[in-house]
C-alpha cells in the first residue's frame, strides 16, 4: 500500500511538473507570435525552470533574444538546446543565422553543415550556405548549394532567383533568365525578379523583351526599373 502510495505521489508530480512547464511554453509560443518578446522570453524561462531539458524552449527563447539583438544570448540558449539535443538541426540554422550578421561565414558554414549532417533535407541551410558563397564570390559552390536547395524544395523562389544571379554573374545569361523565369512563375508579385530577368535578357541581347520586363516591375513600384526604363527603353 505504502508503494503503491509513493507510486502515485510521483505520477501526480511529474503529470503537473509536465503540464505546468508546457502551460507556460504555450504562453511563451503565443506571446512570441505576437511579438511581444520580453514576456515571452519571461515565460520560456519559467518553462526551463521547470523543465531544464525543454529543448524548444530554449530554442525559440534564442529565437527571441536574437529578434530583440541579443545575439550573445541567442547563441547561449541554442548552445544549451544542442547540450540538451546534439540532433537539433533548427539550432545549428540559428546559431548559423547570427554568425552570417558578423560575417563570420567560416563559422556559419560550419554551423549549416551541422544542420545538414543532422537533416539531409534541411533545404533552408543549402539556401543560405548558397548565400554565404555568394559572399565569398564563389558562385560555382554557391550554384551547387542553390540546386540542392531546388533539389529538395522545388518551390523555392528565393533559390531560383540568387541561383540566377549567380549564373548572370558567371555570363550564363540564358541560365538565369530560366532561373528568374521559375522564381516569376512561384510568385507573380515579385517584381525584383522581373528586373533581374529585364537586366539578363539586356546582357544577352534582347532589349525589348528587358524593356517589357522592367515595365511589369515598375507597376509594382520597383524604383530600379525605373531608370532602367529611362535609361534603355525611351
Amino acid at each position: 500500500m505504502k508503494i503503491l502510495l509513493i507510486l502515485f505521489i510521483f505520477f501526480f508530480s511529474y503529470t503537473t511538473y509536465s503540464q505546468t512547464a508546457e502551460e507556460y511554453y504555450n504562453s511563451a509560443y503565443d506571446k512570441y507570435q505576437n511579438k511581444n518578446y520580453e514576456s515571452a522570453i519571461a515565460d520560456f524561462t519559467k518553462a526551463i525552470k521547470l523543465n531544464p531539458n525543454y529543448v524548444d524552449a530554449y530554442n525559440y527563447r534564442g529565437v527571441a533574444k536574437y529578434n530583440l539583438e541579443d545575439y550573445e544570448g541567442a547563441i547561449n540558449d541554442y548552445n544549451k538546446a544542442i547540450k540538451v539535443d546534439p540532433n537539433f538541426a533548427g539550432a545549428y540554422y540559428n546559431k548559423g543565422n547570427i554568425k552570417i550578421l558578423s560575417k563570420d561565414y567560416e563559422g556559419a558554414l560550419a554551423d549549416y553543415n551541422k544542420a545538414i549532417k543532422v537533416d539531409l533535407n534541411f533545404a533552408g541551410a543549402y539556401y543560405n550556405k548558397g548565400n554565404i558563397k555568394i559572399q565569398l564570390k564563389d558562385y560555382e559552390g554557391a550554384i551547387a548549394d542553390y540546386n540542392k536547395a531546388i533539389e529538395l524544395d522545388p518551390n523555392f523562389a528565393d533559390a531560383y532567383l540568387l541561383r540566377g544571379n549567380a549564373k548572370n554573374v558567371l555570363d550564363d545569361h540564358e541560365g538565369s533568365i530560366d532561373d528568374y523565369t521559375k522564381a516569376i512563375e512561384i510568385n507573380p508579385d515579385n517584381a525584383l525578379a522581373y528586373s533581374l530577368r529585364g537586366l539578363a535578357k539586356h546582357q544577352f541581347g534582347a532589349l525589348v523583351g528587358a524593356c517589357t520586363d522592367w515595365r511589369i516591375a515598375v507597376k509594382m513600384e520597383d524604383i530600379i526599373s525605373q531608370t532602367l526604363i529611362r535609361t534603355f527603353c525611351n
